[in-house]
């Protein structure tokens, strides 16, 4: 009569422990949502232009160098534009007209 409620005993611990506190599963959770988040971002952010792509020498928005690095493009004009950040993108977007001077396009 022992052996089974020992062997019961065992059974029952080694599934709490298997199972673990859903307390900690729900902060799993959200540490693997934070985690993928992350990544997604860590993977925009490493994404790069070739330089022999762009018909701008500047970023028409702060006149950084194309060379320098480029993390996002924009069409304008059947011409493609570099920008060194998504931010200079955005503020370019807004006025293109009086921006566009600045870019330096390649002939």
């Amino acid at each position: 009569m022992r052996k089974p409620i020992i062997t019961l005993f065992i059974c029952v611990t080694m599934f709490l422990i298997a199972c673990g506190n859903p307390m900690n599963d729900t902060a799993n959770s959200a540490n693997t949502s934070e985690t993928t988040a992350n990544m997604a971002t860590d993977t925009a952010i490493e994404k790069t232009y070739d330089v022999k792509i762009l018909d701008n020498k500047k970023d028409p928005t702060c006149g950084m160098p194309v060379t320098a690095g480029v993390s996002d493009t924009a069409h304008y004009k059947n011409k493609v534009i570099g920008f060194c950040a998504t931010e200079c993108k955005a503020e370019f977007l807004k006025n293109p007209e009086a921006n566009i001077a600045a870019a330096e396009l390649i002939k």
